[in-house]
């Protein structure tokens, strides 16, 4: 059959698409690059927020009126079938713990709702471009009072870290040139099975090859458990210095109604740990506005944190009640309220972004071309993650350059290739524009 599969959400989503395209061909199933020329559509959804849920409802009535086969698989599956079920009884679901399974919901006769777990048996091993993205774990240990993921995707299993150093390997040795370890929290990889995250960061940074690592998010309370180990590895030359680490409050009363199990202390802590050694350090992190009983002065205590810590990217998201959580029954914040923090928040952290950004001016570094970036000029990625945009070939995709860093916007940074003025360089660009 011809299957067409449409993905939104996270890099775990993106990892999960990758393998069930991997077992439809494998199955002998066609993909296609469209829902019109598909027989069965796949859609991979995520259900985090409000807003995304909305979409994703929007997105399954679309494909319904084509008339196909619709799937629905992800997290909307998992956590909420039975919203599925109310737009039409006749769309398959396969939750995000059985994507493994989707072979059989493709090739059943008539609806079939595979919503139970299964065991994860192996990893994707798609390459895109020069970007590879491996799921290290699924799930999670908290029980954060707002998120809606830990129902979707279930209590923390961590996969085999023999298994992910195979994966990696088989990347690489097909072109991968930046490994992106995802996870709900890769800090918490191994808790369940007796081992770390900078052990397997030391395994995968062993593998031969240029290429760098990115490590996904981490929960500071998961960090704190093995934050000595953790700074050294990440000091490592093969991982990006970058640090995504959700804070989600600046004010410990409101941490508490969250369900976070850290402090603001705590994650300053963590961030100074982490700055002390690598001073070089890109901190993202993630802040919630407008959570149930946040009243002014805690959220002046995020503002205050924000400005204390510097993180220099940060995503704010307003507050949405989700279904099957314990903080959609609590008094909500006045929606014009939220918005109103938001735009305070969002100001204060833009400003802190672009200083940043701006202190990288005039610095050359050694930068990793991943792709094609806006306007057709090639996207790098600094040792610290930052993207810079440059002029340049397509040949130099999956390379590294030294790139001398020439101006800096909020979430970008602008680049000329030292490169350009020599043999090497040129002969990249000719060869690209004979491929062209």
């Amino acid at each position: 059959m011809k299957v067409y599969v449409e993905t939104y959400g996270c890099a775990a989503n993106q990892a999960d698409s990758h393998l069930m395209q991997e077992l439809l061909s494998e199955a002998g199933h066609s993909l296609v690059s469209t829902p019109m020329e598909a027989d069965v559509i796949v859609l991979n959804t995520c259900t985090v927020r409000l807003e995304t849920e909305l979409r994703m409802v929007r997105r399954i009535k679309e494909l319904l009126a084509l008339g196909k086969r619709l799937i629905v698989a992800g997290c909307l599956a998992s956590a909420q079938p039975g919203l599925i079920r109310k737009i039409s009884p006749e769309i398959s679901m396969v939750s995000a713990r059985a994507v493994e399974r989707i072979v059989e919901a493709v090739e059943a006769p008539s609806t079939i709702y595979l919503l139970r777990p299964s065991p994860r048996r192996r990893l994707p091993s798609f390459v895109d471009g020069v970007k590879f993205v491996v799921p290290i774990a699924e799930g999670c240990r908290g029980s954060c009072t707002y998120c809606i993921v830990r129902v979707a995707r279930g209590p923390l299993r961590s996969y085999s870290a023999d298994a992910i150093v195979e994966a990696v390997k088989g990347a690489v040795s097909r072109g991968a040139r930046e490994i992106r370890l995802t996870a709900q929290d890769t800090a918490s990889y191994g808790a369940d099975t007796g081992t770390t995250l900078p052990k397997l960061l030391r395994r995968v940074c062993s593998v031969e090859g240029e290429f760098r690592v990115r490590v996904g998010m981490m929960n500071p309370d998961s960090a704190m458990s093995v934050l000595d180990e953790l700074v050294e590895a990440f000091k490592h030359p093969k991982v990006y210095k970058f640090l995504h680490i959700p804070v989600q409050s600046g004010d410990n009363e409101i941490l508490k109604l969250m369900g976070r199990r850290y402090t603001t202390e705590e994650f300053k802590a963590i961030v100074e740990a982490f700055r002390s050694e690598i001073p070089s350090l890109s901190v993202a992190t993630d802040i919630i506005v407008g959570f149930p009983g946040e009243d002014e002065e805690a959220f002046k205590n995020t503002l205050k944190l924000v400005e204390e810590v510097r993180p220099d990217r940060v995503h704010v998201a307003r507050y949405t009640p989700r279904p099957h959580t314990r903080a959609a029954a609590l008094p909500q914040v006045p929606e014009p309220v939220k918005k109103r923090r938001s735009r305070l928040l969002v100001e204060v952290c833009n400003k802190i972004a672009l200083e940043f950004n701006r202190g990288m001016v005039g610095q050359t570094l050694n930068c990793l071309v991943v792709g094609i970036g806006p306007k057709s000029q090639l996207e790098a990625r600094t040792p610290n993650y930052k993207p810079v945009y440059l002029n340049g070939c397509t040949g130099c995709i999956g390379k590294f350059l030294q790139v001398r860093i020439v101006d800096a916007g909020v979430h970008y940074l602008k680049g000329e290739p030292e490169e350009r003025s020599k043999p090497a360089y040129r002969g990249l660009l000719r060869k690209s524009i004979a491929q062209s």
